[in-house]
């Protein structure tokens, strides 16, 4: 790839914000090392770790590698026989104790299918090595201390090292105790001085104590004397301790020994350790950006949907729409300056060399991109006064390079082509530089301000024209791109917003020829209709929107009352199978003591039978009724005015009317209306109509208690199931005591409102109904008054 077009591109600003996501010095170094690549294979490859890497952190919330240090310095060394420091032996350990946990956290020896076979084979390709690490971690305490069981010799000498230091300070507590030796010392303390235990001994005493001078204080008053009686001691403890360095240093050549040993182990872990940090740093990225894998293609095909330039604030970004390759190979795009030409053109030539490198691109799925050859990019200014070249120079140079290295799977960017110039001159040049791109048959996207380009793009097949749009009214550029339609600078009206006189402006106009204005005009005309077509596709769409949602909440609620169902039919079961398993017992019980009262005969026997047949009267109703609520065969037929039984609701009812195409049957229940399908009804038992009129009483009153909203929304429904909502709704609202609710049922063209309102007239339950004031919703809102 040119590493101009990287850097005009800004591909390092995206490799900077990739080096910020690896956790680890040499996953840094990966990432610092990424470039695009043209292996097409090796770029599905590399999005395929990505997504891998970008789900994990979806589910887990967390990258999985850690910091760890770069080693290989320290393995080389110990591959040539040079001693590691327990610093470095510490470094090589940590090492291995990451490889070992990264492995344990990515593979699940459990699993064989995966969702992220990539990632599991590099972690599988890790070798453990929990021994050596253990062995590393028990032996050295810190960069600066081996621990005592590091060997058996180093226990040993460490052993004799502290005896030999409580004989020496056994004997010069001696002396500080010693009240004839008191006078003699500067201070009561024991000090070291060349590694050896003295006494400080005032100057002028220094007769009194027998032993050897190893220092003297600044001023000359203190002398720091070794008495005799522990020089032999002293001497016996510097022996010990050099013992003990000796016997440090082969427990660490032991050590660097082992590490030798399993030198290219720990070097090819250390790889793959900085390959899955760089792999998870693009998934990290990838989360950030909220981007996506795009789909990977060679035949010079581009369809970016939605995408966003990275590098622009979220929250302020335009996402845009962009294709290119199939109907058409060169895309010329116009409109005024600041008006998002240039972030195009870059938006474009990024995710090319992002999707190249690996990385997933901030778009909506179904994005498509083509892996290019090369992508050259003349975008900037780039003039040179050392080489005396102007700002039109510095790009003929590039352009000129671009032409002659160009192939057909090449991608060019051109900002304001043929800029710089004579205006005549430079359109010119403009369209003959496209002229050979088109022939060469290369990805062209070019921005311009000239009205020759716009024209060239209409009378050129393989060129199409685009452009961005502009607010007059707020002179504000809105940044979203229109392919198709060509654009316009937008001078004259811009002018007039800022104040230019219609004077000077009118002059202008006289100054463009016939033709020029005719363009000019089928372009605002062109503009306006889309701009019109494309509100009326928004407000399609947001329609379309909420039909769906109201479909789904119909649905929901739909699923919520099958569950309630299904709950009441179980707590029914289960009741029923109560009261039987109770009965069962009772009456068992009975039967034991008629058992018992055959013995006794008589009168006891008389009592009870009568026991028993009180027991089994106060029972057989609630199995019965338990029993009924699946008992009886489906109704297949009902007439008008037939009162059926709906075991479900455990209720009864009178039919209204016959059953509609759904197979469902109005019934009038209580003071409600309400449809059950057919199949759910029973034909009514003979039982007593006081008994069942009280029931019916019962559950009413516990409908009536659930709590009435003030308002039902009818919006986006036919006027038949509207009509039928509303009859629910009013007689809810009549037995729960409400005086005024409001049904909404939107503008719209008002054939909705007529219906409701034509049925409100002549239904029981309204004694008036009115539109609503400011406020209530006005036209769209229908308050009704109850009686």
């Amino acid at each position: 790839m040119q590493e101009r077009s990287l850097r005009v591109l800004e591909f390092y600003k995206i490799r900077k914000m990739l080096v910020s996501h690896a956790a680890s010095v040499a996953g840094k170094e990966r990432c610092e090392a990424l470039v695009p690549i043209s292996d097409i294979e090796k770029i599905r490859l590399w999005q395929e770790e990505t997504e891998e890497a970008a789900a994990m952190v979806a589910r887990t919330g967390t990258q999985p590698i850690g910091a760890f240090d770069d080693i290989e310095n320290q393995v080389s060394r110990a591959k040539v026989g040079s001693i590691l420091s327990p610093k470095d032996l510490l470094d090589c350990a940590r090492t291995m104790q990451i490889s070992r946990s990264v492995r344990r956290l990515l593979v699940s020896e459990k699993e064989e299918d995966t969702a992220s076979p990539r990632i599991v084979t590099l972690a599988r390709a890790l070798m453990p090595m929990r021994d050596l690490e253990e062995e590393i971690f028990g032996a050295i305490i810190s960069e600066e201390e081996i621990a005592d069981n590091a060997s058996p010799a180093l226990a040993s000498i460490r052993r004799k090292i502290r005896s030999c230091n409580d004989r020496i300070r056994d004997r010069l507590n001696s002396y500080l105790h010693n009240s004839a030796m008191a006078k003699y010392l500067q201070d009561t303390l024991i000090t070291m001085r060349q590694g050896r235990y003295v006494l400080p001994v005032r100057a002028e005493y220094r007769s009194m104590v027998s032993g050897i001078v190893h220092d003297q204080s600044s001023s000359g008053a203190t002398l720091f004397i070794e008495p005799m009686a522990i020089v032999e001691i002293n001497n016996e403890l510097r022996g010990l301790m050099s013992e003990e360095q000796v016997e440090i240093e082969k427990i660490l050549a032991t050590f660097t020994e082992s590490i030798s040993g399993v030198a290219n182990a720990i070097l090819e872990n250390q790889r793959i350790l900085a390959e899955l940090d760089f792999i998870f740093a693009k998934g990290a990225l990838a989360r950030e950006m909220r981007a996506v894998p795009p789909k990977i293609n060679d035949n010079g095909y581009i369809n970016i949907k939605r995408g966003r330039h990275p590098l622009i604030d979220p929250d302020k970004v335009v996402p845009s729409d962009l294709w290119i390759g199939q109907d058409f190979t060169t895309l010329v795009i116009t409109g005024p300056n600041t008006g998002g030409k240039t972030v195009t053109l870059k938006t474009v030539g990024l995710f090319t060399l992002m999707m190249q490198a690996g990385l997933q691109v901030p778009a909506m799925l179904g994005t498509e991109l083509c892996v290019f050859d090369d992508v050259f990019a003349d975008i900037g200014d780039e003039q040179s006064i050392e080489q005396s070249l102007s700002t039109f120079s510095s790009h003929m140079v590039n352009i000129v390079d671009i032409l002659q290295k160009v192939t057909p799977c090449s991608l060019a960017l051109f900002d304001e082509l043929g800029a710089g110039t004579d205006p005549t001159e430079g359109a010119a040049l403009a369209m003959s530089i496209l002229d050979k791109l088109l022939s060469v048959k290369a990805r062209t996207l070019a921005t311009t301000h000239y009205s020759e380009l716009k024209a060239y793009a209409l009378t050129h097949k393989g060129v199409e024209n685009a452009s961005v749009e502009f607010n007059v009214e707020t002179l504000r550029p809105t940044y979203r791109l229109s392919i198709g339609i060509p654009g316009k600078s937008n001078a004259f009206e811009i002018s007039r917003k800022l104040g230019l006189s219609e004077e000077i402006i009118t002059a202008a106009k006289e100054w463009l020829s016939g033709e020029q204005i005719r363009f000019e005009d089928v372009i605002t005309t062109a503009e306006m209709h889309r701009q019109s077509a494309e509100r009326e596709r928004q407000l399609a769409e947001e329609a379309h929107n909420e039909t769906v949602r109201l479909r789904d909440q119909a649905e929901k609620e739909r699923k919520n009352l099958e569950e309630q169902r299904e709950k009441l039919l179980k707590q029914a079961r289960e009741d029923a199978r109560r009261v039987l398993h109770n009965a069962q017992a009772q009456a068992e019980s009975i039967i034991k003591d008629l058992k018992k009262a055959e013995h006794a005969g008589g009168k006891e026997v008389l009592e009870a039978k009568h026991k028993l047949q009180e027991e089994l009267d106060k029972n057989v109703d609630p199995i019965v009724a338990a029993e009924k609520i699946d008992d009886g065969k489906p109704l297949t037929a009902v007439s008008l005015g037939q009162t059926v039984r709906i075991p479900s609701l455990d209720l009864t009812g009178t039919v209204l009317a016959l059953p509609n195409k759904n197979g469902e049957v109005q019934l009038q229940v209580g003071l409600m209306k309400m449809k059950q399908p057919l199949s759910l009804l029973r034909a009514v038992t003979g039982s007593d109509p006081q008994k069942k009129k009280e029931k019916i009483t019962k559950r009413e009153m516990t409908m009536v208690n659930r709590s009435v909203a003030l308002e039902l929304d009818v919006r986006g429904q036919l006027p038949e199931e509207a009509i039928d909502n509303v009859d629910k709704y009013l007689d809810d609202c009549m037995m729960a005591g409400m005086s005024e609710v409001s049904i909404v049922h939107g503008k719209g063209t008002g054939v909705l409102r007529n219906e409701i309102q034509a049925h409100l007239r002549r239904h029981p339950h309204v004694a008036e109904f009115r539109l609503g004031h400011y406020g209530e919703g006005e036209a769209g809102v229908t308050v009704v008054t109850l009686k």
